[in-house]
């Protein structure tokens, strides 16, 4: 079992609570007040879990500043209360950042009991292939 410090567990609550707030932010419409909350507690969330230097180096590499820039500037522009707007370029930023762990997700709901039996679905099967594909960042 991995043990967390009392720091990465806050850190978990608040990306939990951040995703949370996302999601019901879309599921109501884009909801301005919830998306901007729910993007302040997950960048506070990953910040705790990983730490505040590492989080600054994982954002501000060189090859990731293109996705650091959609990823925040989706942050900035819901913020402002253009919420549609926002999030697409935001989850556009959310994928480029976040490709490299991909496979490893796939990988992983792969080895869960039921889940994986439905990623192994014809349909659902070719498009998780691509997905769990790892690619470089460009």
């Amino acid at each position: 079992m991995i043990s967390l410090t009392d720091t990465q567990k806050i850190g978990m609550g608040l990306t939990g609570f951040g995703v949370f707030f996302l999601f019901f932010g879309m599921v109501l419409f884009f909801d301005k007040a919830l998306l901007a909350i729910g993007n302040v507690l997950f960048v506070a969330g990953l910040a705790f879990v990983i730490g505040l230097e590492r989080t600054f180096r994982f954002f501000f590499q060189k090859h990731k500043m293109k996705a650091t820039g959609f990823f925040l500037g989706g942050i900035f522009v819901v913020l402002i209360g253009w919420p549609l707007i926002g999030m697409v370029l935001e989850i556009y930023g959310f994928f480029l950042l976040f490709r490299g762990f991909f496979p490893v997700v796939v990988g992983f709901i792969r080895r869960v009991p039921i889940l994986g039996s439905l990623l192994n679905l014809p349909g659902l099967s070719s498009l998780v292939d691509k997905v769990g594909e790892s690619n470089n960042m460009v």
